[in-house]
Parts: C-alpha cells; sequence; structure tokens
C-alpha cells in the first residue's frame, strides 16, 4: 500500500528509538546502561499522583474543552507571570498533549510550503521533522563549542531570508545544555525584531538550570518581543511527569485559536485526570523541584568530570537540561573487531555491542562529531557507564 510522500521526509524519534532497543536488551538479560532517555529517573511527586486520584475519584474522566480546563489554563497564567513576568488572557493559553504536541501545533497552523524556519544546531531531533511535516522547510544554522554551542546574532542575521517566518530557539537546549545570559538574549532580540521573524521558544528545561543562573525567556524581553513570540512549556520535565503529557503554549489570541481549531481535529482535549494533576503542579508547593536539580548539577559535575578524564574526548559543561554532548570525533576512523567507527552512528552501536552502553548519536542532533549523553540516571549507573565507555574507547585503534 502507498503512503504518502510526507512520511519519508522524516524519521522515527531516535531517542525514543534507542530507549525501546536498550529496554529489549535490558529484558533479555544483557547489563545495560540506559543514558539515551529524556525524561528525569524521579518519580511524580506524591502531592500530585493524589491530585489525579481524587480526580479519579471524583468523576473528573470525561472530556474538557478542546485547549484545556479554565482551572488549568489559570495555573498556567499563574506560572508565566510569577517566573516569567509574561501577563496572558485565557484566550492567549492552550493546553496540549504534551509540549511536542504544542509545537506540532504551532508549526501547522503557521507555516507552509516555501517558508523557511530557522533552527540551531545542535538541536532537538523532533525540530526538523515537525517543519518538514508541515511543507516548509527547515534552516539549520550550525553553532560551534569554541562558543558554547550559543547561536550568535551574526549567525542569525545571515541566515534569514525574504522566505525566513520563525526560529525555533530551545534553553536549556537538549542535547548540549545551552542556555543564555540577558545580554546575549537581547542582542539576539534586536536582529530578530529587525527582521520581522516571529520566535518559537521551547521553555521545556526552564527550571532546571545550574549554578544559580536566572532564566529569561525571550518573551519576556519587552513588548514588541512579546508579540512576535510563542512560548511553549510544560510538566514533564520540571515534574518528572513525562508519561502524563501536558504542555502549552501562550502566545497571540489568534495564533491560540488556530491551534485550538486544529487540535479539535486531531487529539481534542488533553487527558481529564492529567490535567487536573498538571494544576497541582504549578499550584502546589515547589521545594521538590530544586531537590532534584540540585541532584543533577552532582550528576552533571561527575559526567563531565569523567569524559574529560578520557584521552581525545572533550565534553563543555551544560548550564541547565540533563545532557552532556561530548565531542569522541578523535577515535572515528579506528576499528575494533573489524568494524571501523566512521562517525556518530557507528560510535553508538559499537558503544552498546561492546560497552553495554546505550545512548544516541550526534548525527541525529545534527553535530556528527558528538554523541549525547543523559545522566537522568543514578551516580552509580554514571560512575559504571562513564568507565565501560572510557575501556571500549581505549580498544580502538
Amino acid at each position: 500500500m502507498k503512503t504518502a510522500g510526507r512520511i519519508s521526509l522524516i524519521k522515527p524519534s531516535p531517542t525514543l528509538t534507542i530507549q525501546a532497543k536498550a529496554n529489549a536488551l535490558k529484558a533479555a538479560g544483557r547489563d545495560i546502561i540506559a543514558f539515551g532517555a529524556g525524561e528525569p529517573d524521579f518519580d511524580t511527586p506524591q502531592n500530585i499522583k493524589d491530585a489525579a486520584i481524587r480526580a479519579i475519584e471524583a468523576g473528573f474522566t470525561k472530556y474538557t474543552p478542546v485547549g484545556g480546563t479554565d482551572e488549568l489554563k489559570d495555573a498556567v497564567i499563574a506560572k508565566l507571570l510569577r517566573d516569567n513576568g509574561l501577563a496572558y488572557k485565557r484566550s492567549e493559553v492552550i493546553i496540549s498533549c504534551g509540549a511536542k504536541h504544542a509545537l506540532f501545533n504551532i508549526v501547522q497552523v503557521l507555516f507552509e510550503e516555501g517558508d523557511e524556519v530557522l533552527i540551531p544546531s545542535p538541536y532537538w531531533v523532533s525540530y526538523t521533522d515537525i517543519v518538514y511535516l508541515s511543507g516548509a522547510k527547515p534552516v539549520v544554522i550550525k553553532t560551534n563549542a569554541g562558543d558554547g554551542f550559543k547561536l550568535l546574532p551574526s549567525q542569525l542575521e545571515a541566515s534569514v531570508t525574504p522566505r525566513t517566518r520563525a526560529i525555533i530557539i530551545n534553553y536549556p537546549s537538549n542535547p548540549a545544555g545551552v542556555s543564555y545570559t540577558l545580554e546575549e538574549l537581547g542582542a539576539l532580540a534586536e536582529v530578530i525584531i529587525k527582521k520581522g521573524i516571529m520566535v518559537i521558544s521551547d521553555d521545556i528545561y526552564e527550571k532546571i538550570i545550574y549554578d544559580g543562573q536566572p532564566f529569561h525567556t525571550m518573551a519576556s524581553l519587552g513588548e514588541e518581543l512579546k508579540r512576535v513570540s510563542l512560548v511553549v512549556n510544560g510538566v514533564s520535565k520540571t515534574y518528572s511527569m513525562t508519561g502524563w503529557r501536558i504542555g502549552y503554549a501562550a502566545g497571540s489570541e489568534e495564533i491560540i485559536a488556530a491551534m485550538t481549531k486544529y487540535q479539535s481535529q486531531n487529539t481534542s482535549n488533553p487527558t481529564s485526570i492529567a490535567q487536573k494533576a498538571a494544576v497541582e503542579a504549578l499550584n502546589g508547593p515547589q521545594d521538590g523541584v530544586a531537590a532534584m536539580v540540585q541532584e543533577f548539577q552532582k550528576r552533571r559535575d561527575v559526567i563531565v568530570a569523567g569524559l574529560n578524564a578520557i584521552p581525545g574526548v572533550t565534553c563543555l559543561k551544560p548550564l541547565g537540561a540533563f545532557y552532556v554532548f561530548p565531542d569522541v570525533s578523535s577515535y572515528y576512523g579506528r576499528s575494533f573487531g573489524g568494524k571501523t567507527i566512521a562517525g556518530s552512528a557507528e560510535m553508538a552501536t559499537y558503544l552498546l555491542d561492546e560497552a553495554n552502553v546505550a545512548l544516541v548519536p550526534g548525527g541525529d542532533f545534527g553535530h556528527d562529531d558528538h554523541i549525547r549523553i543523559s545522566y537522568a540516571t543514578s551516580m552509580e549507573q554514571i560512575e559504571k557507564g562513564v568507565a565501560r565507555i572510557r575501556e571500549a574507547l581505549l580498544k580502538l585503534s
């Protein structure tokens, strides 16, 4: 049977593919260190689970409004004002089935064939495919490790063409943990305003930020930026609620209305019970978030030190999220057991086969010299996994 041509433009999510493969190998009895998962290894806080249980017991198990309940929209509005200094109305907020769903809805209602969307790399693996599915063209702007993988204003300006509609910007970022100072964002904002493009700001790792840095979303830099910005966030990473599938977006009333219309014909409303849990997550105690981030920062310091101690490996210290993105390209061209490592895909396969370590090739994020490692796992697993990687790399000749 023939499938639509657009399906050939995209690939399965490599992060989910790696995680599924690691789980299958574990089930088969292999001692796999899983560094592929993009989700916190902490449990969802009890108060959030209790809110979901209360919702079930109260019979809150039916359809809700397509764009989410007023109660959850109000919690999002309060969060954006409290944390980001941004004021929105209910008509300027939509609740979706995860932040990925919100991003997909945005791209579908804004872009079409002939449009270009700028995406700094390294980028989250789904951005390019989401843009392709709208008929638009993703234009990748490759950043450099020497600049901390930060997008420079000169790079942004040089990449804008008459077809450019928007830029997708994510910080703290997946996969490199990049974040920006207020001054750096201001310099990018000047180009954005000058060129008249939109900003899709993926803030999903907003709270997972280290070393006492403040977080600033692009829309908070002034009313002019807010008018051209769509803020995307969710509860998955901050509250360890990846499986609950609640994300949200805030922006102009016209765009949010179009997204709601589109959502009405693909998923309808997000799960009623998960919406109740998300209200508790946003409105309830936040002390568990700080404790989780503190633990992630400890893990970051250990894994960065361990990777940089491996001869030929260089790893920048991420400023947020829970990934490292080491450069392992000094081992490309080397061999073991008759197999040559030509790039990040072969490296990931080799480390899984030889070291029982599952991670994601950097090529899927736009930088083939690198691999992505999630440190959303225990300190014991991190230390064991880094030792296995070291041993396997040093076998290559």
